[in-house]
C-alpha cells in the first residue's frame, strides 16, 4: 500500500519521490523540478512531451518565465480570468527551470494553477511541482486514486475517500508566440483568445 496521508506525502514530494494527488481536471504525477526525470520515467513518455509546472498561486510561478513589461501585463490578465482553472499557459522558460522539465525545447515551460483545494494547500508547502496526468503515456488518464496506485505501485498516493471532484478533462493549453496565443490543445477551459490579448 502506497496511500499516504497528506502530511505524509507532503513530506515524500519535498524529498524528491513520486506522488500522486487530485487536481480540477486529472489527477497529477508530480515532482519537484529537478526530478522531473522520475515522471519520464514511470509513464515511459517521449522526452519532446515536456511537463507542466503546476503551483498554488501565479505569483509562485512568474519567476520561472521570462518576458517583457507588455507580455507580462499579458499573461497576467489572462491568468487573473482563468486561474485558478484548467488552463495551461506555455511561456519562454527563465533559468530557474530545470532542463529536465523540458528536455527537446528547455526555451519554453507550461504553468498551471489548478482550481482544487486538495491540489493548492499541497502546492502550497511543496513549492511548484512538475507535474503531468497520472497515466502510461498514450493511454487515457487514471481517474482515481486506487486506479493510480495499482499502476503505479511505487508513487505515494493520496489517501483519499469518496470521489475526485476533477472534471476528467485535461486542461487547455495555450502557447504564447511572442505576439499572441496559440491553441496546442482545448481542454476543461474554452478559451476565448480576444485581440485583447494580443501585443
Amino acid at each position: 500500500m502506497t496511500q499516504v496521508s497528506l502530511t505524509n506525502l507532503i513530506a515524500g514530494a519535498r524529498a524528491g519521490l513520486l506522488v500522486s494527488f487530485p487536481t480540477d481536471t486529472v489527477p497529477a504525477l508530480a515532482a519537484i523540478p529537478e526530478k522531473a526525470a522520475l515522471i519520464f520515467a514511470a509513464k515511459q513518455r517521449s522526452q519532446d512531451k515536456p511537463l507542466i509546472l503546476m503551483a498554488a498561486s501565479a505569483e509562485d510561478l512568474w519567476p520561472y518565465v521570462k518576458g517583457n513589461v507588455n507580455e507580462y501585463k499579458v499573461w497576467q490578465e489572462l491568468a487573473d480570468k482563468y486561474w485558478p482553472g484548467g488552463l495551461t499557459l506555455v511561456l519562454p522558460a527563465s533559468d530557474c527551470v530545470p532542463k529536465v522539465m523540458n528536455p527537446i525545447d528547455p526555451t519554453t515551460i507550461g504553468i498551471r494553477v489548478p482550481n482544487s483545494a486538495i491540489a493548492k494547500n499541497i502546492l502550497a508547502q511543496t513549492g511548484p511541482l512538475a507535474t503531468t496526468s497520472a497515466n502510461f503515456s498514450g493511454q487515457p488518464p487514471l481517474q482515481t486514486m486506487t486506479e493510480i496506485e495499482v499502476q503505479f505501485p511505487k508513487v505515494l498516493t493520496l489517501e483519499y475517500q469518496g470521489e475526485i471532484s476533477g472534471e476528467g478533462v485535461p486542461s487547455t493549453v495555450a502557447k504564447w508566440t511572442g505576439i499572441n496565443w496559440q491553441i496546442l490543445r482545448q481542454g476543461a477551459i474554452k478559451l476565448d483568445i480576444s485581440s485583447n490579448n494580443q501585443i
